[in-house]
């Protein structure tokens, strides 16, 4: 695993982790204009529009920079193909944060979303020294949790009906990893 000096960039066996750019918008809008996608994340609308990715984007150098939370393009390597997205809170008075991630349909059954996630762990605990990492999933999106699992998380709970998504209610799952370089 590679972090570049200022650590815009993370690079893995197959992937690059990058800051998003506003060029990214259409691709963005085309990944996640996708109801499979939208029912299992909590904050995506849908549907998604290009201007819904350039206002997430531009909030992104603002986050970076306050280290608020680190949002990064999931990208091929080699080609830059643009694969999803995978982002780290990070609240200072606890010292953890949450990962969250989100990958294309068209890309799911890849490993992507396990390589990114294992990538931005390593960041988490060895470059920003958080204590603890975090991460949910709705009760109805099992491959969310099998990532989780890859990563060697724990689950923590479930907090039942927990969110309101399209007049139902869904089960959250909460899983935790503590830093095991500590």
């Amino acid at each position: 695993m590679l972090f570049d000096a200022n650590v815009k960039t993370i690079t893995t066996k197959r992937l690059r982790l990058r800051l998003f750019d506003k060029s990214d918008a259409a691709n963005v809008a085309g990944l996640c204009n996708n109801y499979n996608i939208y029912k299992s994340t909590m904050y995506l609308p849908f549907p998604y529009k290009v201007e819904d990715a350039v206002s997430w984007i531009d909030r992104h150098s603002d986050n970076f920079k306050a280290e608020r939370s680190y949002e990064f393009a999931i990208t091929d390597k080699e080609t830059g193909e643009l694969f999803g997205a995978i982002a780290l809170s990070h609240n200072h008075h606890f010292n953890n944060g949450e990962l969250a991630y989100w990958i294309g349909e068209e890309f799911w059954g890849n490993g992507y979303a396990t390589e990114a996630a294992e990538a931005l762990l390593q960041f988490a605990f060895k470059v920003k020294s958080y204590h603890k990492v975090f991460a949910r999933y709705f009760a109805s999106n099992p491959a969310s949790g099998k990532v989780m699992e890859k990563l060697g998380m724990k689950k923590e709970g479930i907090l039942i009906d927990h969110i309101r998504k399209d007049d139902h209610y869904e089960d959250l799952l909460h899983y935790g990893i503590l830093n095991p370089y500590e």
